[in-house]
């Protein structure tokens, strides 16, 4: 079930990334892939076995995936998205992949991949601050399309804002979820060694 949500969100992920809603529905689609599809297709529930690729070092893989994203904010990168559908696919897909990737090694690896989680949340955050408060638009094919209402500065800030606040709380949130069990498993061993 989780498999199917997760395509389901990778789909409109891409739709929204696609169509013009200015910078603020093009990040919400970015968050969406990797921050909610992402981690509902990394997931394997109890009983089902993980034989995809993706059990690599979180930390390495969290490294990668640091490279993926800040590499297509870059405006060069972020204007050839923007002017061909080929290469804006790519960038989502190329979002989509390093962040299963991302999560399912931190799944399969629970004490680096709480690291992994922080690491990639803090990057997340820093980069949607930077976005955010940056003082001109930095992107000009967005800053030809904003969100309705908003002009291209203000659209600009507000995908900043999309970014901090979802990308940088779902890995925050997710890190802090492993850490939780790994203690209340530490804590469950050490009951049943004294016991």
């Amino acid at each position: 079930m989780t498999r199917v949500a997760g395509l389901l969100v990778a789909g409109i992920a891409v739709t929204l990334s696609l169509v013009h809603l200015g910078m603020t529905g093009h990040m919400f689609g970015h968050m969406l892939a990797v921050a909610v599809a992402a981690p509902l297709l990394a997931w394997r529930g109890p009983g089902q076995a993980d034989t995809a690729a993706g059990h690599g070092m979180p930390l390495l893989i969290a490294a990668v995936e640091l490279v993926v994203v800040w590499g297509w904010h870059l405006p060069a990168a972020r204007d050839a998205a923007d002017g061909s559908v080929a290469i804006a696919l790519v960038e989502q897909a190329m979002f989509l992949g390093v962040g299963v990737a991302l999560w399912r090694a931190a799944l399969t690896r629970p004490a680096s991949g709480v690291a992994a989680l922080l690491l990639t949340s803090m990057h997340m955050t820093l980069l949607g601050v930077l976005i955010g408060l940056a003082p001109r638009p930095l992107y000009d094919m967005m800053a030809m399309h904003p969100a309705s209402g908003l002009d291209a500065l203000a659209d600009q800030q507000l995908g900043g804002v999309v970014m901090l606040v979802i990308g940088g709380a779902s890995y925050c949130l997710g890190g802090l979820w492993m850490l939780a069990e790994l203690l209340r498993q530490g804590t469950s061993r050490e009951r049943e060694a004294r016991a």
